[in-house]
């Protein structure tokens, strides 16, 4: 079993999970933290109990510990700068999303990791609960046939305050890369194209648009379609959203909180003007951690096996490319093509 040495860059709120998730593991180590506010890194070291040295420059840092591991869990802004220097000084990278601010960034930065030979893998969270890695592996055992559509409803109305509540699209930016990833993650397909329409209606108390309506063309030829929310008191839902998806043979519903529910037509019944189904509530499938420790699992199995891990730049990028592509076609009103 390989020891990864990790060097920590960002020591907000956030860190605290990823160090914490360390801790547990038996073949890694923080060894040092990064921080533009070194007193904010060194306060995250008493806290933490780490008898490590703290830096305000990550390439000092890189240089003094001989590490191969970097957690980024800076601030977006941050990302492109923090990854590349990584990658480029022969690091692996986890870190937090996004890859980076714009999706030129970010594919810069995919194609530094393709050139260093790195793997830098993006926290997706919300593939790790037991509900949606069960549903994904009754879809991939066609269970409801082959998909035809994909529906996800999102209506929360939370009260950040600060950053979000003064964004352009703070909805499509800072949330939907979730549903989305989740969308691909559910039926192993990608975007292909996409329209948007993005508003705010009344009442919101956001500057920028804080809903969004989208229409994916998926690369197998289904439809995913995104409704949602930001400014929506009242009947939320979950935060991992609520899904219908139909297929051939059925279809399946998931509240995002409670275990999915498939109604498959009844083969033992004859055809009526509305199908015989049988009901279905699903057992949970996986075995795995949940949430942050399940991705993070993932991310060092990758490692140790020599491979990409699932939510690898590499393929995280693709869900990239649907939240930017959904800004383009909500700013031209026009049906936009996403790139691969």
């Amino acid at each position: 079993m390989n020891h990864y040495k990790a060097v920590v860059a960002g020591c907000g709120s956030m860190a605290n999970t990823w160090i914490d998730y360390i801790k547990t593991r038996e073949n890694a180590d923080i060894i040092a933290l990064v921080d533009v506010n070194v007193e904010a890194a060194q306060s995250m070291a008493d806290r933490q109990g780490l008898e490590v040295p703290c830096y305000m420059d990550l390439s000092q840092a890189l240089a003094d510990t001989g590490g191969n591991l970097v957690i980024d869990v800076t601030i977006p802004a941050a990302h492109k700068q923090v990854v590349t220097t990584a990658l480029r000084s022969g690091y692996h990278v986890i870190g937090e999303k996004p890859i980076a601010e714009t999706l030129e960034d970010a594919k810069e930065v995919v194609e530094t990791a393709e050139k260093t030979g790195k793997n830098y893998s993006i926290m997706q969270n919300r593939r790790y609960t037991k509900q949606i890695r069960t549903l994904r592996q009754l879809l991939a055992d066609n269970k409801i046939g082959k998909i035809g559509s994909i529906h996800a409803d999102f209506f929360i109305g939370p009260r950040f305050g600060g950053f979000r509540e003064e964004m352009d699209s703070p909805l499509l930016v800072d949330m939907a890369i979730h549903t989305f990833d989740q969308a691909r993650f559910l039926t192993g397909a990608d975007g292909v194209f996409v329209y948007c329409h993005e508003y705010n209606p009344p009442g919101s108390w956001y500057e920028g648009n804080a809903s969004a309506i989208c229409i994916f063309e998926m690369s197998d030829g289904s439809v995913f379609s995104y409704r949602g929310s930001w400014c929506a008191d009242g009947h939320k839902t979950s935060w991992d959203a609520d899904w219908r998806i139909t297929g051939t043979k059925g279809s399946a519903i998931w509240d995002g909180e409670t275990s999915p529910v498939l109604e498959i037509k009844d083969p033992s019944k004859p055809a009526e003007f509305i199908h015989p189904v049988q009901i279905e509530t699903a057992e949970n499938l996986w075995t795995g951690k949940e949430g942050h420790a399940g991705c993070l699992d993932e991310m060092f199995a990758a490692l140790e096996e020599n491979r990409f891990a699932e939510t690898d730049c590499r393929d995280n990028i693709k869900s990239m490319e649907m939240v930017f592509g959904a800004l383009e076609s909500a700013k031209t009103g026009k049906k936009v093509m996403l790139s691969h």
